[in-house]
């Protein structure tokens, strides 16, 4: 007679085929929350809004911050303020609703299983998020998870994180700003032309990079790739073909525009500025 061993394993299927994609704007504001944060609170928590895509990845869009207190073991929710919040938000997006929680800080800690708990009766199979606002790997280390339960045959133990693949995408303009929130200390946020200049620099270094490939190929120290190739001619094919004098003019008037922009702003932080002293200074009289 064959014996039988009771085995100790995870419920691993849900995590093993689940994904998250976050979006620029949602670290954004859990970066903002958190410099905004009370004095005494040590990091943030918020509730993350999204939806699921046709593939089952979790799809995170928007985020808010969700008041709370924590006392050793501990941790109590602002659940009113959550619930409004979530009416507002859907509101204006319907089509946006809970998919997890998120909290600053490098990994989970031992309150979180107490707030996951929470958003698991408001949303099955919550995504937590975590965002290390205190860099303390040298840079924001972002990072999703699920709750994966550990069984002993058929009864059930425990439960723990897991870790599931994140997907961070952005645009160009999106990326300049990512790079100096990544940065642990900037003596002041770049302006808008400064921001053109370090994005010129990286498409200069890639033209580089081009060069550097082409005449590899052409003196033969590397094998030709057809992909790479057509990817090139389609880039080439996509520049206008501009005479040097036109172009030059194109971008000056661009720049003139962009300048004089600058300058009604500033004028107009100005106007304010001087709108709102004098209100002060009528009202003391």
């Amino acid at each position: 007679m064959a014996n039988e061993h009771t085995v100790l394993q995870f419920s691993s299927s849900l995590s093993s085929s689940l994904s998250a994609k976050v979006h620029p704007l949602v670290i954004f504001n859990i970066s903002d929350c958190y410099v905004r944060r009370p004095d005494q609170a040590e990091r943030v928590i918020g509730t993350l809004l999204g939806s699921i895509l046709p593939d089952g990845t979790v799809d995170i869009r928007n985020s808010y911050a969700v008041p709370h207190s924590e006392f050793s073991d501990q941790v109590a929710l602002d659940i009113d303020y959550h619930h409004n919040m979530l009416l507002s938000h859907q509101k204006v997006n319907p089509k946006e609703v809970i998919v997890g929680w998120y909290s600053t800080g490098l990994g989970v800690t031992g309150g979180s299983a107490l707030i996951h708990e929470f958003y698991s009766r408001e949303v099955p199979n919550p995504v937590h998020l975590t965002v290390d606002t205190g860099f303390s790997n040298g840079e924001g280390t972002i990072k999703a998870y699920v709750f994966v339960n550990l069984s002993l045959g058929d009864r059930q133990l425990a439960a723990q994180f897991q870790e599931i693949p994140l997907d961070l995408r952005m645009i160009e303009a999106e990326r300049v700003g990512f790079d100096i929130l990544k940065t642990t200390a900037v003596d002041k946020i770049p302006t808008d032309l400064e921001g053109m200049e370090a994005t010129m620099e990286r498409l200069l270094a890639l033209i580089d990079d081009v060069y550097k490939y082409v005449d590899n190929v052409v003196e033969g120290q590397i094998a030709p790739d057809n992909n790479i190739g057509r990817f090139i001619s389609d880039t080439l094919a996509s520049v206008p073909k501009l005479p040097p004098a036109a172009f030059d003019k194109l971008v000056n008037d661009s720049l003139q525009d962009h300048l004089l922009l600058l300058y009604l702003s500033s004028i107009t932080r100005t106007q304010l500025g001087l709108a709102e002293k004098l209100n002060t200074a009528a009202q003391i009289l």
